[in-house]
């Protein structure tokens, strides 16, 4: 699937799921498209779950929405964090508001969640945050990949082929 051309923004932070990150950063890179990581600025370097480390690109304050097609959230307990920077989240919701594909995996149903991006969209995530998001105004259903217009969710590393499929479906 050839996406050149479109430029996609991976969020990091620490604790971040190394599958969750990887395999999209790149599965999107091999389609062709430009990949942007973007970090909290709380560090020039994040590490994953298991210490795997990477190196942002750039800082969330630093980017405009509107200079990219979409943006994939991996999950981790890094969306946990991620949250907590303004920055991360108005990127997020930018992202949404523009109609631009908003990829959320795991855990990252929390940063949907900050974002205020939730009510009445369908959604997936790790079933253990389904509270916080049927909370934040989602209908929460139990599959590999849920997509709502721009918004695409997915739950576990083991759904990240559908996932991608989706993706890179939406970017087409």
């Amino acid at each position: 699937m050839d996406i050149r051309g479109k430029k996609i923004i991976i969020l990091v932070e620490n604790m971040y799921n190394e599958f969750e990150f990887w395999y999209p950063y790149y599965r999107l890179r091999e389609a062709g498209a430009e990949v942007v990581i973007v970090g909290s600025g709380s560090a020039e370097q994040y590490a994953s779950k298991a210490g795997l480390p990477v190196r942002a690109d750039t800082d969330a304050g630093s980017v405009s929405a509107a200079d990219f097609d979409g943006i994939v959230i991996p999950g981790g307990y890094a969306p946990d964090i991620m949250r907590r920077y303004p920055a991360m989240v108005a990127l997020v919701s930018e992202m949404s508001a523009a109609g631009k594909v908003v990829a959320a995996i795991c855990h990252a149903g929390w940063m949907l969640a900050s974002a205020k991006i939730l009510k009445g969209r369908r959604v997936t995530s790790y079933f253990a945050i389904r509270d916080d998001l049927i909370h934040a105004g989602a209908e929460w259903t139990d599959a590999a990949v849920v997509t709502d217009r721009n918004l695409i969710t997915s739950r576990t590393p083991d759904d990240l082929p559908d996932f991608m499929k989706a993706i890179l479906s939406a970017l087409r």
